[in-house]
């Protein structure tokens, strides 16, 4: 059997974890493969480190939150994209990670490897309660 939330639990639940994450977090894309847990230190290099607009994500509406505002940076170095932190806005506690590269993984962008003082915007990132 499946477990089934409402609309509004969903949405809940999304908007605490904009709360708990706070306002103007930190977004950094890293090389390599992400860490087991959200608790475990980084992994890989820096390439990209973008602090987040105040409110950042959209209140929650069917389930579903969307970024808002610009999220973009420049690269502080090389390489090739392989997973994000979001951090919140002193950068020390980790809420969330996942996989990113070009075409493929949570967090995606047109080219997964990136140049030192490269641009990088994120044009789109979506968050889901799923009905699970």
């Amino acid at each position: 059997m499946t477990i089934q939330l409402v609309a509004t639990t969903q949405n809940s639940r999304l908007d605490a974890f904009e709360t708990a994450v706070g306002t103007a977090p930190k977004l950094q894309i890293r090389t390599g493969a992400q860490p087991a847990t959200c608790e475990l230190g980084d992994s890989g290099t820096l390439l990209n480190e973008i602090t987040l607009p105040t409110d950042w994500m959209s209140a929650a509406s069917g389930g579903v939150k969307e970024k808002l505002g610009t999220w973009q940076a420049n690269c502080v170095a090389a390489g090739t994209a392989g997973h994000f932190r979001l951090k919140d806005s002193a950068g020390t506690v980790t809420h969330m990670q996942g996989s990113c590269g070009q075409g493929s993984g949570d967090l995606q962008f047109d080219n997964a490897v990136l140049a030192l003082n490269q641009s990088v915007t994120i044009s789109q990132f979506d968050l889901s309660e799923g009905n699970d």
